[in-house]
């Protein structure tokens, strides 16, 4: 019996068992104008100094940059309505924003080691270092603050484009962090080698940050299981709700961008009658979307007396003891 419905639910229910995505483009915005500003800042300070710490300090917030526009455009895709060629939303489009930053993350990173390199064979001394590095300070401090902004954002909406361009930012901190140190360290030491191997440093760290990226968009795309914690919630609601009449089995869940969707059979007595087990999963689609915001769940009704019932469970479902117990035939 399919449970996706529009028929109207109890005051307590909600309106409908779908979630349209949040337009989320404002925080998208927000990560444009502080990657424009750091670019700024950081490009000054490396024609400041000439460290070549600092310049792939500067590229990577280039890459931000790029990264926030390409956010932009998954987040307005994202956020579009289902549709009769897109029944299930586009919500998936965050996962390609995730991996085209990962990408450029990497090439960003390419870049970086090899200038060390270079730098590293070929040294130079830096210039007005200490002003150099009180800009990049600054910048630093614009990229924390819109960070935290947009890592909260991401977590309360799910959204991983949000997340993901986030997380970079606070990479961005960290590395901004490790170049100020090296870049003061060559300063007071006059070892000027120093320099090149803080970019070095830096050019690693960003080569793992953007394997993650491309790994958890690719984990997406492949319909990954929603999160551990969500998937406990629903197992809890439907443990709560196996008795002595109603059971379940083939739990399966997947996770698209902000969107979370659910597949359930449930088990009911043969002499129910159709409005009766339709009324029971209207009332378990709405407690379930209740739980866990943005859920979308197809319930699949069965009798508990017909073999043909327990054996159609779906490779892959979730697999969970109170939903794994056969009701005994009281026909």
């Amino acid at each position: 019996m399919g449970a996706v419905s529009d028929t109207p639910m109890a005051s307590t229910a909600p309106e409908s068992h779908e979630s349209r995505p949040v337009d989320l483009t404002r925080f998208a915005w927000l990560s444009i104008m502080a990657a424009i500003a750091t670019i700024a800042l950081k490009a000054s300070a490396w024609l400041l100094t000439g460290s070549v710490g600092l310049l792939s300090d500067a590229a990577e917030s280039v890459v931000n940059l790029v990264a926030a526009v390409v956010a932009l455009m998954a987040l307005r895709v994202a956020a579009a309505p289902a549709s009769e060629r897109f029944p299930y939303g586009r919500t998936k489009a965050e996962y390609f924003s995730a991996a085209i930053e990962g990408l450029m993350i990497l090439v960003a990173a390419s870049v970086i080691l090899v200038t060390s390199v270079e730098r590293f064979l070929n040294p130079r001394p830096l210039e007005q270092v200490g002003l150099g590095l009180a800009i990049s300070v600054v910048a630093s401090i614009i990229n924390g603050v819109v960070a935290a902004v947009l890592i909260r954002a991401g977590t309360k909406h799910r959204s991983l484009a949000l997340t993901a361009d986030g997380r970079h930012l606070l990479t961005d901190v960290w590395t901004s962090a490790g170049v100020v140190v090296g870049v003061g360290l060559v300063w007071i030491t006059k070892w000027d080698r120093l320099d090149s191997i803080v970019a070095f440093l830096v050019g690693i760290n960003i080569v793992v940050t953007g394997v993650r990226l491309v790994s958890a968009s690719a984990a997406g795309l492949l319909d990954v299981t929603l999160p551990e914690e969500e998937n406990q919630v629903i197992i809890d609601i439907l443990d709560r709700r196996t008795d002595g009449q109603v059971a379940f089995h083939g739990l399966m869940t997947r996770a698209a961008g902000q969107q979370r969707f659910a597949t359930v059979h449930v088990l009911v007595p043969c002499d129910w009658t159709v409005k009766r087990g339709h009324d029971y999963v209207e009332d378990l689609e709405a407690e379930l979307t209740r739980a866990v915001p943005g859920l979308r769940v197809l319930s699949h009704l069965e009798p508990d007396a017909d073999p043909r019932s327990y054996d159609d469970q779906p490779t892959g479902a979730i697999p969970f003891d109170a939903a794994q117990t056969e009701l005994p035939d009281d026909t």
